[in-house]
């Protein structure tokens, strides 16, 4: 058995050099091998703590099998033997070699709880780096039928992971380390803007359908110059002004909302109303709230690359890259339902106001 069987390949195919938490599992496997008294010294560690699977199945073993007389160990190997024919049934390639190799990679056995919690604090690196992957592709997969559920559920997940280990790591003094920020590359799709065109001009149609709607924020949209008629048109309907095409658009210019956009092309897709305004508002919302799920698993996953943060570092970080998901949550008591979309209206002519073309004076 060679220490590279669990190691990652790097760019050329090759095993990587095992880094320090292969050397801590040796060291803690040889103590206890040499010492298996000290077992008792490590209650809170299990075997699906260690990273690789024949440490893993070896201590398995060892918590499996009755601990030997102190004075019978040191005249006989008839638990090592143990050990290592327990362990093989579940890890192949296991053998007597390896168990003298762990043995000579204890430096000291009196150390083993060290070593002990240096592997739970990889555990909890690499459990929160998984829950936090998990959540960023479900944010990403579109054939989920009901994805802000599914999502939502993940996200339950990865809290109480975090709930369960912060009792176990409480924060520390010092800064909170910060994710780099996701890169803003996102494609806006035609369909989502579609979606804030028709949800701009239902609310026009049909402003008192709005004040049901508190949950959707002005953020959700994606387009700035959306995003400013959908404040200019609830900031209308608050003060109980007149509301039609003409005058949204005359507000959004008092506002210099329009960002250099065609006046006739957005009173265009303000008459083109169709379907409920809160259906519309509903595919807003769960796509803020999959974006930000997106967002938060991603600047999670960044910071777990980072072996300099520590757990008792990595829990609050987590919380703080959750809590504008929780946020975006709170708007409404229970997760959203996919809606089924309403016969709308033919497209109206695409807005090219992600690239504006500045009026001519």
């Amino acid at each position: 058995m060679t220490t590279h069987d669990t190691a990652d390949l790097d760019e050329r195919g090759e095993p990587e050099p095992p880094g320090a938490l292969h050397y801590a599992e040796q060291a803690l496997l040889g103590a206890l091998l040499l010492d298996p008294e000290q077992l008792a010294g490590v209650p809170d560690l299990r075997s699906d703590h260690f990273a690789n699977p024949s440490h893993s199945a070896l201590f398995a073993a060892m918590r499996t099998l009755t601990p030997p007389d102190p004075d019978a160990h040191r005249a006989s190997p008839v638990w090592l033997t143990a050990v290592l024919k327990t362990a093989a049934t579940t890890a192949l390639g296991l053998d007597a070699p390896y168990i003298h190799t762990l043995i000579n990679a204890c430096p000291r056995p009196e150390h083993a709880p060290v070593y002990a919690q240096m592997i739970r604090a990889e555990h909890v690196r690499r459990a929160l780096r998984e829950h936090a992957m998990q959540m960023e592709q479900l944010a990403d997969d579109s054939t989920l039928p009901e994805p802000a559920t599914v999502v939502l559920e993940q996200a339950d997940a990865l809290g109480r992971f975090l709930d369960r280990a912060e009792p176990q790591w409480p924060r520390q003094s010092g800064p909170v380390p910060r994710a780099a920020p996701a890169p803003a590359n996102e494609v806006l799709a035609e369909e989502d803007l579609d979606a804030e065109r028709l949800l701009l001009a239902a609310g026009t149609a049909h402003p008192e359908d709005l004040a049901r709607m508190g949950w959707l924020h002005p953020e959700d949209f994606r387009l700035p110059l959306h995003r400013d008629l959908y404040r200019c048109l609830t900031a209308m309907t608050r003060h109980g002004d007149p509301i039609d095409p003409i005058t949204v658009l005359w507000n959004a210019q008092q506002h210099a909302a329009l960002h250099g956009t065609d006046p006739a092309r957005v009173l265009d897709f303000l008459h083109q109303a169709a379907g409920s305004a809160e259906h519309w508002a509903e595919h807003l919302y769960i796509r803020a709230l999959l974006t930000t799920a997106r967002t938060a698993g991603h600047e999670i996953t960044a910071l777990t690359d980072d072996p300099a943060h520590a757990p008792h570092h990595l829990i609050p970080a987590a919380r703080r890259a959750l809590a504008p998901l929780a946020r975006i949550r709170a708007r409404r008591r229970a997760p959203p339902t996919t809606a089924t979309a309403p016969v709308a209206a033919p497209r109206p002519p695409a807005l090219a106001a992600s690239t504006p073309q500045h009026a001519t004076r």
